[in-house]
């Protein structure tokens, strides 16, 4: 039995995840939730400061919005739509034969306005696109959301609905790049904190495709994304935890983004994988929280 399994095995035996029968679909303990929770306040203790404006999205998005961001263009291995049933009577009727027998139920589902979130950002861009005009000092916001993504796994930590915490700076490209490293810095800090080691990379996002192989050489290239690893499920292949993402003026071009003098906003961002930063606590400290180290739990839970 290989690492990842028998660390899932040994997080359902202990009640930490629930198993729901679907690789990467799992219910979560309340003590799993405690970890999570702590580790959003010592967020909070860090960034608190920089006085971010929050915003809190549901796990879906406007279809629409999605289309325009250009997702299905480089990830559409990824991505996840909502269908609805939309028929008439006697189509429930066809429905249910089908559903009786075994049949493939879904083929009359007909999609509807409602995408499942990817990115705790993605809805963020329009909704600051129609405010008119970014201030003098730019924007900042914090958000958090549950996202999907479609790769199903037998690792824990690579999971289909998850929780990401995000910072999303929109200014300059000075303002922008200082605000990366800066969490780049505190990131390091917060896991040395935390009892945990980590390294911090420059890395790609999945893009697809033969045209993706050139996106992905483009973004290592131009280092536009770090990750910071933390081992969880293979010391060989340590778990991307966070990322620190430089976008250019990408998004502010998408999203008619402008800053007070008209000139393109460029953005960045810092996004935390929060169930799995409580998978690496876990694995490092000992499935019991009770149990972990003093320095450890007093910066969690004071």
């Amino acid at each position: 039995m290989d690492m990842q399994t028998s660390f899932l095995d040994r997080l359902f035996e202990s009640g930490l995840l629930i198993d729901t029968s679907v690789d990467g679909l799992y219910g979560r303990s309340g003590q799993f939730e405690d970890v999570i929770t702590a580790f959003e306040r010592l967020i909070d203790k860090v960034g608190g400061a920089d006085g971010a404006e929050a915003m809190r999205f549901p796990p879906g998005m406007n279809r629409a919005f999605f289309e325009k961001s250009g997702y299905m263009k480089s990830f559409p291995q990824l991505a996840g739509t909502v269908h609805s049933f939309c028929g008439s009577e006697l189509d429930h009727v066809s429905l249910l034969q089908c559903m009786e027998v075994g049949e493939d139920w879904t083929k009359g589902q007909e999609a509807t306005d409602i995408v499942l979130t990817p990115a705790a950002c993605y809805p963020l861009y329009p909704t600051v696109a129609k405010r008119g005009n970014l201030p003098k000092t730019g924007g900042l916001f914090d958000l958090q959301s549950y996202c999907f993504r479609h790769e199903p796994s037998k690792d824990p930590a690579r999971q289909q609905l998850f929780r990401m915490r995000e910072y999303v700076c929109m200014g300059t490209e000075e303002h922008v790049t200082d605000f990366r490293q800066r969490w780049m810095d505190r990131g390091v800090e917060m896991m040395k904190q935390l009892g945990l080691e980590v390294v911090i990379d420059v890395a790609n996002d999945p893009f697809f495709g033969r045209g993706g192989k050139m996106m992905v050489n483009n973004q290592r290239d131009q280092n536009l994304k770090f990750e910071l690893l933390i081992p969880i499920t293979s010391a060989a292949k340590p778990t991307a935890c966070m990322s620190f993402n430089y976008h250019q003026d990408s998004f502010g071009l998408k999203w008619d983004l402008s800053l007070e003098d008209g000139s393109v906003a460029h953005t960045a961002c810092v996004g935390f994988g929060l169930e799995r930063i409580a998978l690496a606590l876990l694995h490092h400290h000992g499935l019991d929280t009770v149990e972990w180290p003093e320095s450890v739990r007093k910066a969690l839970w004071g």
